[in-house]
């Protein structure tokens, strides 16, 4: 893997084919080629039958197409939610989650192979950040679940480990080369893009005017309980995010969600129930309530499920649209906040 060799499934379509032209190929051969690798989702350059031998090789010369593979695949007895290990070139190990709810299925993608947000509840964070996933090494999670499973995915919420606005570029990237009616062509608003609150790339994804779901892991309403879990919050104060949100739905009107994740005696109690109404007055917005998922290095424990409805309750009384996600994948550690990075050892 030269670091001066091109990642072709990383290249948008345009500029996939500025590059045929720059080597004096057609259009129509970069979008033979780009359907190759993101409608037929094939990794070898060898087995694009339609482009003529003497290109193949030309392109082998110059770059790659970005492999990815299934390591292991676990499945749960609880659901059908299925978690992939997907080895990566370097033989990094990222986690991706299948989630089947019956009349439609997701997949949570990696964003990056671990984490350098610090959130104390999540596993993602806790063996440190390595480096940013391409746009193809995101795409390929897809791919390969597709693959295996031999179905077509239609929901993708990039939610797993990473923050997806620390790889501002790269994500990007993603969502056009999926979205490309010449590839898989999925809608951006059946994609959902999870964060901390990266404030100005939230501002600067509001300017992309694309039409994806933009949420928000907020998990508590003050700002100095908040800074106790999430470290971030010393960059971006609430406010700040919270304008953020309201120039994001100005500019793609497209209601922004809040993921609050609930922990007993911590951010359940009528006070952050309260406050919660007072910061999110006169925003069109939603709140996802999730019920802590355990974590060996986190001692928090989720409410009784009597009482997390309770709080439900008390949001929907004060006027804020709520719901609670349904666990998936607890058994398999698949669930929220559980998912991690690892490294193989190189093999002998």
């Amino acid at each position: 893997m030269g670091n001066k060799k091109i990642e072709f499934n990383s290249l948008k379509i345009e500029e996939l084919e500025d590059l045929f032209l720059s080597l004096g190929e057609k259009k129509f051969r970069a979008e033979q080629f780009f359907r190759f690798m993101h409608k037929k989702k094939n990794f070898e350059i060898e087995n694009c039958k339609q482009l003529p031998k003497v290109l193949i090789e030309k392109l082998k010369e110059i770059g790659y197409i970005n492999t990815s593979s299934i390591y292991t695949k676990y499945e749960s007895k609880l659901d059908n939610t299925k978690k992939y290990l997907i080895k990566l070139y370097d033989n990094r190990i990222i986690e991706t989650v299948f989630m089947d709810y019956g009349s439609y299925c997701t997949v949570c993608i990696s964003s990056q192979v671990g984490c350098r947000m610090g959130c104390t509840f999540c596993a993602s964070t806790k063996e440190n950040f390595k480096r940013n996933l391409t746009s193809a090494e995101m795409l390929n999670q897809i791919y390969l679940i597709e693959n295996d499973l031999n179905l077509t995915i239609n929901n993708v919420v990039i939610m797993g480990i990473g923050e997806p606005l620390d790889n501002y570029n790269n994500v990007i990237g993603f969502l056009k080369i999926i979205n490309s009616e010449k590839g898989k062509n999925l809608s951006l608003r059946n994609i959902t893009i999870s964060t901390c609150g990266l404030v100005h790339n939230i501002y600067k994804l509001a300017d992309e005017k694309l039409p994806v779901t933009l949420t928000i892991s907020l998990h508590n309403p003050f700002q100095k309980e908040r800074r106790e879990i999430m470290p971030i919050s010393d960059n971006f104060s609430i406010d700040e995010i919270l304008k953020a949100c309201k120039y994001y739905f100005d500019k793609t009107s497209r209601r922004v969600s809040f993921e609050y994740t609930l922990i007993k005696g911590q951010n359940d109690s009528k006070k952050h129930a309260l406050e919660l109404k007072n910061i999110l007055k006169g925003l069109n917005c939603h709140i996802n309530i999730i019920p802590l998922n355990s974590i060996k290095e986190f001692d928090g424990v989720a409410p009784s499920t009597k009482y997390i409805y309770s709080f439900k309750s008390m949001l929907e009384n004060y006027g804020i649209n709520a719901t609670i996600r349904k666990k998936q994948g607890d058994d398999i550690n698949g669930a929220c906040g559980q998912l991690r990075q690892g490294l193989l050892e190189e093999e002998n």
